[in-house]
This record gives C-alpha cells, structure tokens and sequence, in this order.
C-alpha cells in the first residue's frame, strides 16, 4: 500500500518576492564581534522560516564561544573560517558549509590574514532580530 503525498497548500499572495542587495540603501548592518553582518533576508520576509546574513569577518574576527536555540548554516564565499564545534576544530575554505545543530556550543574565528566573506542562514528566524 502506497501512502499518496499530501497536497501542497495554496500559494499566499500576501508573501512577497524577495531580491537583496547588501550594498543596497537602506540594508540593516550589524558590527558584531568586530565583524560587520548585513541582514539580506529577515524573518518578517519568510513568516518566521529562517534569515540570512551576510558575514564579513577581518583576518583575526570572530564570536566568542557561545550557543543559541536555532540552527546555523554557513557557507564560506571568500578566505577560510576555522569553526570549533563541541571542542573540535575544522577549518572550511571558500565553497564549504558547514551546519551546526541548534544549543550546540561552538564559536568561529578568521585565522587568517585576509578578510573572509560567509552566508549564514538562521532557521527559524531570529537572529535577524
């Protein structure tokens, strides 16, 4: 016996396309850490689903350790991140993602002497807040 997909839900007018720019007036950034984060997509824009941000870290910049209720995707554009996650310490270069799990401890530094570039993509939402 095969169990038949469920039917997509209707489309919702009310949402709207969205196109971001993060050298666009008007962009929300954020110095962080001594990183400047540029909001691309919020969480008003995808009914809470998730964000994205656009990470620019100097050579040396980074959190500090630290953990957070929702899921964290980055990609590496440019340069490379060192992540330490749970204590391990991984190094991705431009074209890798990396996923670390909600409440997860972990904390990401730019080792080296170039400016690197990273997506991060929040779900749900929230950290564009």
């Amino acid at each position: 016996m095969t169990q038949e997909p469920a039917p997509l839900p209707p489309d919702d007018p009310t949402r709207e396309l969205v196109v971001a720019d993060p050298d666009a007036a008007g962009a929300t950034h954020i110095a962080l850490a001594g990183d400047t984060y540029t909001m691309l997509v919020t969480g008003a824009q995808t009914d809470g689903s998730y964000c994205l941000i656009d990470m620019h870290v100097p050579a040396g910049g980074g959190p500090p350790l630290h953990r957070h209720d929702f899921e964290e995707m980055f990609t590496v554009l440019d340069g490379e991140i060192e992540f330490v996650f749970r204590g391990t310490t991984t190094t991705a270069h431009a074209g890798t993602t990396v996923n670390i799990p909600a409440n997860a401890p972990h904390h990401f530094r730019n080792r080296s002497a170039a400016p690197a570039r990273m997506l991060c993509m929040c779900t749900p939402a929230g950290q564009d807040e």
